[in-house]
């Protein structure tokens, strides 16, 4: 009978470790698969992040220029004062036409940088684009419309690099 039970527990024996072995076995291919979905997770993850900076590097190169624009847009405006008073003075000489000249290559430059104007002037006044400074009572135009540009206003790509500042329309005041 000492054979039969040691072959019993020899038995038993194997099937503990079976057990042991499976428990094993189940522990390590829960462990896999949390890792394999950690893994999944980190690569999506990565991929996203490698879109955004993609995304956003288009971006920073489409708007790198703002600074500079920026910058000149103050010697664009004094090259159009210019243009302007000359021609209240009725000149028409060459250094006249030389800063008419000067100031459409400037706009073009600009233009080739997708920096365009606002065109304002007869305009619904809209907060995103223009800066209201005045109000004037006008007849002739409907309340809120952009009846005078005192500054241009410019836009890089489609955001706004400078509001333009205007002068908009208000119902005339009755007489009493």
């Amino acid at each position: 009978m000492t054979q039969r039970n040691d072959s019993t527990e020899a038995g038993e024996q194997v099937l503990n470790d079976l057990d042991a072995l499976r428990a094993n076995l189940q522990s390590a291919e829960q462990k896999r698969d949390e890792y394999l979905d950690l893994a999944q997770r980190t690569r999506a993850d990565f991929e996203n992040y490698q879109k955004r900076m993609q995304r956003d590097l288009v971006l920073e190169r489409r708007f790198a220029q703002t600074p500079l624009a920026a910058d000149l847009l103050p010697a664009l405006d004094n090259l159009e004062r210019a243009t302007v008073a000359a021609e209240q003075v009725g000149e028409k000489g060459p250094l006249v036409q030389g800063v008419v000249m000067v100031r459409a290559q400037l706009l073009d430059i600009l233009r080739r940088h997708g920096i365009t104007r606002i065109e304002a002037q007869g305009q619904p006044f809209d907060p995103n684009l223009h800066q209201a400074v005045m109000q004037q009572p006008s007849a002739d135009y409907p309340p809120m419309t952009v009846v005078q540009v005192l500054e241009q206003g410019y836009m890089i790509h489609d955001r706004v690099l400078r509001p333009a500042r205007v002068a908009v329309s208000a119902t005339p005041d009755k007489p009493e």
